[in-house]
């Protein structure tokens, strides 16, 4: 296999990074002033071309705790007005008119979203199991789409959903936002410029301490089968008399949920695909447990993840494990950390930290050789000025983070015609191996899978 661009480019860092060439790059903050402008510029353009009375108008569907959030945001860039809410509860929609407006369209049946000619856009950010069927359907009306992630339920609906996008030509975006963050994108860029050497190894960790990031959601007291869409909640799943725990702690159950691997693991692989342009791994296995959340629960609150990536033309072999504890008593952290052959960075969405290892004496040097074959002969070694073992790549102030980034990126591209970071089939790639994770978990077996082909593979 030809020499990947990870091998191409290190050399030339640990260059710039030893001799003290050390352009702006390299220096802790994460954009240089060429960076700011062409964003000033481009921002400039987009205000030029739309007025202030031309929004897209956008709908959310699934109003619970993510989407309202997503659309809080949203709602941010300058732009976009949100004109209608679905949500199964009517409770949901009520908080809706309240938090956005009496005038705003509600309706527990999102097909009625889906009819309206004055929706340009929906944030589908209902249970997973839901994902598919209201993507491929929004997408066959024409609307531009903001799914959550994990993009599907189960490996077998991912291709559906990327056909859907290719037929329709229309704008698909999954909501894993650190895709678009500022510390992905210096990662992006300090790993192909070679900072941490030959990548080999990549890991994840993602801790949570309280009920709520439990997934112990609260209950309303007024839940029921009069207030609940019960029916409609399960009419693509297995059903089921109504049941409150299901419909709002709907991530502890397979038939509604991904568990922690689709919840948590696919936020990680989505960075780790973005930042190595990696397609994803070839083989995948799991072990965990339930360990303290036995709530009646079908999925584990501990799991660990390996997994093996192959060698490509964008990135060497090498290895990734991901961790999730859903009772830390350590305090709720999370990072995505890489491990070359000269240093490791440990990557946040508004962060990058660089750790350079001393220890990276160039041993094919013919004179550090010579001294070492020929005692006698002295050679002067005379020492380097080192650069620092640690560098911080720190966000601007002011910066309206990763959600907001992801929204501005994917109404960008609805206005210019333009591509976004995490389409279809980047989705389908991050939540296969966070859904294989657990198939693995389950059925206690390695799994192989063809990244390029989309398919597991059977040996």
């Amino acid at each position: 296999m030809p020499e990947n661009s990870n091998d191409q480019s290190r050399r030339s860092f640990l260059g710039k990074f030893t001799k003290g060439v050390v352009g702006a790059s390299l220096f802790p903050t994460i954009l240089t002033a060429a960076d700011k402008q062409r964003n000033l510029q481009s921002l400039s353009r987009l205000r030029e071309k739309y007025s202030v009375n031309d929004n897209i108008q956008i709908a959310l569907i699934g109003a619970g705790g993510m989407g309202v959030a997503d659309a809080t945001t949203a709602v941010t860039v300058p732009g976009i007005k949100l004109i209608a809410a679905c949500d199964l509860y009517d409770g949901r929609l009520s908080d809706a008119k309240q938090k956005w407006g009496n005038d705003i369209f509600t309706t527990r049946d999102y097909r009625e979203i889906l009819e309206r000619k004055d929706i340009d856009a929906v944030i589908i950010a209902t249970p997973d199991h839901w994902h598919k069927d209201i993507s491929v359907a929004a997408m066959n009306k024409g609307k531009s789409v903001y799914c959550e992630k994990p993009m599907v339920h189960d490996i077998n609906e991912g291709n559906e959903v990327v056909a859907a996008q290719n037929k329709n030509k229309v704008i698909y975006e999954v909501g894993s936002q650190g895709v678009s963050s500022l510390g992905n994108e210096k990662a992006k860029q300090l790993l192909k410029d070679g900072a941490i050497g030959k990548l080999n190894y990549a890991e994840g960790f993602w801790a949570r301490m309280s009920p709520f990031g439990a997934w112990q959601y609260p209950i309303p007291a007024d839940a029921s089968p009069k207030t609940v869409g019960w029916d409609t909640f399960v009419s693509n799943t297995n059903k089921r008399p109504f049941d409150p725990l299901r419909f709002f702690r709907w991530r502890n159950y397979r038939d509604y949920g991904t568990g922690v691997s689709g919840d948590l693991f696919v936020h990680l692989f989505s960075s780790l695909h973005f930042v190595t342009s990696s397609i994803g791994p070839e083989k995948i296995m799991a072990t965990g447990g339930l360990r303290f959340w036995k709530d009646g629960r079908e999925v584990p609150d501990v799991m660990l993840g390996m997994f093996d990536y192959p060698e490509t033309r964008e990135h060497p072999a090498f290895n990734l494990s991901l961790r999730v504890n859903f009772v830390d008593g350590t305090g709720g952290t999370n990072y995505l950390r890489m491990v070359g052959s000269e240093g490791s960075m440990t990557v946040e969405w508004d962060k990058v930290t660089l750790y350079r290892n001393k220890q990276n004496a160039d041993t094919s040097d013919p004179l550090l050789q010579t001294k070492k074959n020929d005692g006698k002969q002295y050679v002067y070694e005379r020492k380097d000025m080192l650069p620092p073992e640690k560098l911080e790549y720190i966000a601007d102030k002011g910066y309206n983070g990763a959600h907001f980034d992801h929204f501005y990126n994917l109404f960008n591209a609805m206005r210019t015609g333009g591509k976004v970071s995490e389409d279809s089939l980047f989705g389908y790639r991050a939540a296969a191996p966070a859904l294989l994770c657990n198939d693995s978990y389950f059925s206690n077996k390695i799994i192989n899978w063809d990244p390029s082909n989309l398919k597991i593979v059977t040996k």
